[in-house]
């Protein structure tokens, strides 16, 4: 029986034909500018998101942290949901590296509405941090991997504009919003500033993000990529991996989602587990099983999986997180399946 890793969709490895992608990948040096591997990404993810220029970075928190820092001065405020990934798995480095406050807001499922955007609007005097920058999640990590609509960003995309604040997506599983909605990943990004997506999740490459917005933040982002470390050398090796995704790993998303749904509904007959959502209606490639108190906790259920093959994050004490990827089969989703029924037998 072999492993599962559901963990999360940053444990692929790459496929036989991305590895062939990156050995013919033509290179140079990022840093002195004449990588031309890198080049082509930035220009390809840039057309895609329908914005000016885009800036290849080794990870999506340093994506984030970019536009955070570009977008900002210490002592603005960063106005997003509760549970946003900029909050829970970020080190604190809105306050650590750009000096700003963090404003939370609610919503289900990790979303949110103009609404919830105009409440926080604050007097515009010295007494009060400067709202400066709204982020949304899309998808939405611990909200279960739920999904924006387009005239719903919009909404709120309009209402931080009547509030003087910029918008920054943290898009880094956009690709899977993008195939579970329908829409094009420039008609969502188009009332953003700027935008992050990730080619290390659900694209399947080893290493890899790009931040996207106008020329003028790109080139600002350049500069405080290099002041953080982030400039790499030959990394047309990694940007050919995500040329290849772009062009192969996009439309197979729909069977992560298919494995998804399928886990879903297997773990609900299951006595003692339940889901946020129903689950013919798991949005993308994420399930979040909650586990009944009077049957333990996620991470001794955790634990009972890891030791029969099945590898899964607990969240909180009795919410388990399973990931689909391309590393994962339906048989593996099965497999998963049958597994946690026996382990809430023990």
């Amino acid at each position: 029986m072999r492993t599962v890793d559901l963990r999360s969709d940053t444990v692929t490895r790459p496929t036989e034909a991305m590895w062939e992608a990156m050995r013919a990948a033509p290179l140079g040096d990022d840093v002195l500018g004449d990588e031309p591997t890198v080049a082509r990404l930035e220009a390809r993810v840039a057309a895609m998101l329908g914005k000016e220029a885009a800036l290849f970075v080794p990870s999506g928190t340093m994506a984030n942290q970019l536009a955070i820092r570009c977008h900002c001065e210490a002592g603005d405020e960063i106005v997003t949901h509760r549970d946003s990934h900029i909050i829970h798995y970020e080190t604190g480095a809105p306050a650590a590296i750009s000096g700003c406050m963090i404003r939370t807001i609610d919503g289900p499922g990790g979303l949110f509405d103009a609404q919830a955007v105009l409440a926080t609007r604050r007097n515009h005097d010295i007494h009060s941090p400067r709202p400066r920058l709204l982020v949304a999640e899309n998808t939405h990590n611990r909200g279960g991997g739920t999904v924006w609509s387009v005239d719903a960003f919009v909404q709120v995309a309009h209402a931080a504009r009547e509030l003087q604040m910029q918008v920054h997506v943290d898009g880094a599983r956009l690709w899977n919003a993008c195939v579970a909605a329908g829409y094009s990943p420039a008609d969502f990004a188009k009332p953003a500033d700027s935008i992050s997506v990730c080619f290390s999740k659900g694209l399947g490459c080893p290493v890899g993000s790009a931040l996207v917005g106008s020329a003028a933040l790109i080139q600002r982002a350049r500069r405080f990529r290099k002041m953080l470390g982030g400039g790499m050398r030959q990394s047309g090796l990694l940007a050919a991996a995500a040329l290849h995704a772009l062009d192969h790993h996009i439309d197979r998303l729909a069977q992560d989602h298919a494995n998804a749904r399928r886990l879903a509904e297997g773990a609900v007959r299951i006595p003692g587990l339940s889901v946020a959502v129903p689950a013919e209606h798991t949005p993308t490639n994420m399930v979040f099983l909650h586990i009944d108190p009077s049957r333990g906790t996620a991470q001794r259920l955790s634990e009972q999986l890891a030791s029969r093959g099945i590898l899964t994050l607990a969240l909180d004490p009795q919410r388990l997180r399973f990931v689909t990827h391309l590393d994962v089969r339906t048989e593996d989703i099965d497999q998963a399946i049958e597994g946690i029924r026996i382990a809430m037998q023990g």
